[in-house]
């Protein structure tokens, strides 16, 4: 690999290129021109304009992305998230180009994608399900029946659905027909395919994931996750190792994800995500993401294993040259999710001009940030700015350096979700891991005034 081409903007696109640079691989950023001057742009080796500004015409342009890798001379594609990295047909065009794809086969991609088939190979490899239908929903059938025998709550899930999308809760029997019409519609609008699925619903649920790298032959994990406190279904806060586990089931979720890894020959970077039910004291799989998460530096904080180097070395075809036995874990980590969103406005998206950014500092603080002082957001993209990790050597430590550095960030001209990050590290049910993934729009005042 002699030249990576990054198929992503902001901060991701940042930490891909200087992970890059250190392994002495050139770089070429792909920028849209409402992008242009961006960090990105700034830190890569070479840049190729590849469209305007809405994403549809740029970053999720496959033409443009495959012919910028073809004029700028590179060899490999790293997605980073969100825009191509879990399209499998994007993923084949690559490779058909001759180029390297830094992730796992189209394959693994695909399989992972139809939720209804992983939860299948979930459950083959034995990790641990929810009750619920097995494969996709067969409407002809009798559906309230099947409703009753999985028990109320449940809820109605689209096959192709992901990022929280395309999940309906039903409460009684009378609402099953009407609320599977509705998320069948649902679905098909959003993801092209009208099947979906049934799962118990978990009242006060944690969500907690498992790290999985695998070069293809050696499949190891790199500890878990929580990822409990969310915004609407969107991850705000993310720590690790997941606290308050007990031992036996944390043990089940890591081996468990590594042989679903295994039985499914997935290659790269993995995440296998589950609901945690601490009254049952029991997890059961979500699904699994076929790329790079957000929330990967706490991994490494807390491992000291660079994933998106990891990344890079399997997809050069090196292999891992370490086994589990060589994995270790040191001190806990938190990451704090820094949106370009005002908090006194229902957290509409904030675009404008970055006036001032001043970032904490001190040992075992990391920020990674797509944005300098100077620098505009434009509102055509994700709303995230960058990400504030901590590690110290335990919990305690951890989130009293975490209120610490959140106290020193201060960024103007925009609103941020910083005073919200302040607000829920200091909370006695955050300390006591008592939160769970409905925590933030069920107390009042945390999402502001009209909350």
């Amino acid at each position: 690999m002699k030249k990576l081409l990054i198929a992503n903007r902001g901060e991701i696109a940042v930490r891909i290129i200087r992970t890059a640079k250190e392994m002495g691989i050139a770089t070429v950023a792909v920028v849209s021109e409402a992008d242009r001057g961006s960090n990105a742009e700034r830190l890569a080796d070479e840049t190729v304009v590849i469209g305007p500004a809405p994403a549809g015409r740029s970053y999720l342009n496959q033409d443009a992305v495959i012919d910028a890798a073809r004029t700028s001379g590179a060899d490999a594609v790293h997605p980073g998230y969100g825009f191509l990295s879990e399209n499998a047909e994007f993923a084949e065009r690559v490779q058909r180009e001759g180029l390297i794809w830094v992730g796992p086969n189209p394959e693994s991609i695909e399989l992972m994608g139809n939720k209804s088939r992983a939860r299948q190979a979930a459950i083959a490899a034995g990790v641990p399900v929810l009750a619920g239908t097995e494969g996709a929903l067969d409407t002809s059938a009798d559906i309230e029946a099947i409703a009753d025998e999985i028990g109320y709550p449940l809820v109605v899930k689209a096959s192709a659905g992901g990022g929280g999308r395309g999940i309906r809760r039903i409460e009684s029997r009378e609402d099953v027909r009407g609320t599977v019409e509705v998320a069948q519609a649902e679905a098909l609008a959003a993801f092209g395919s009208n099947a979906v699925y049934f799962e118990r619903f978990v009242t006060r649920a944690r969500h907690v994931e498992v790290q999985v790298l695998s070069d293809g032959e050696t499949c190891v994990h790199l500890g878990d996750r929580d990822c409990s406190m969310q915004r609407r279904q969107q991850k705000v806060v993310e720590e690790a190792p997941a606290p308050g586990l007990p031992d036996d089931v944390r043990r089940a979720m890591r081996e468990t994800s590594v042989e679903l890894a295994r039985q499914s020959n997935y290659v790269g970077a993995g995440t296998v995500e589950f609901l945690y039910d601490p009254s049952r004291g029991e997890v059961a799989f979500i699904e699994m993401n076929t790329r790079l998460q957000v929330e990967h530096p706490i991994s490494e904080a807390i491992t000291g294993i660079d994933l998106v180097r990891e990344q890079l070395r399997i997809a050069a075809g090196e292999k891992l040259g370490y086994t589990q036995d060589d994995v270790t874990f040191e001190g806990h980590a938190f990451e704090f999710r820094i949106n370009a969103e005002d908090p006194d406005n229902r957290f509409m998206p904030s675009p404008g001009k970055i006036e001032s950014l001043e970032l904490s500092g001190g040992p075992g603080v990391r920020a990674d940030f797509g944005f300098s002082v100077g620098q505009v957001v434009v509102p055509y993209y994700d709303s995230l700015l960058g990400k504030v990790i901590v590690w110290a050597a335990d919990r305690d430590q951890a989130r009293a350096r975490a209120s610490r550095v959140l106290g020193e960030t201060k960024i103007t001209g925009i609103k941020t979700t910083v005073p919200l990050a302040r607000r829920l590290v200091d909370l006695e049910d955050f300390a006591n891991a008592e939160h769970y993934t409905t925590y933030i729009e069920s107390v009042p005042g945390l999402l502001g005034e009209e909350s």
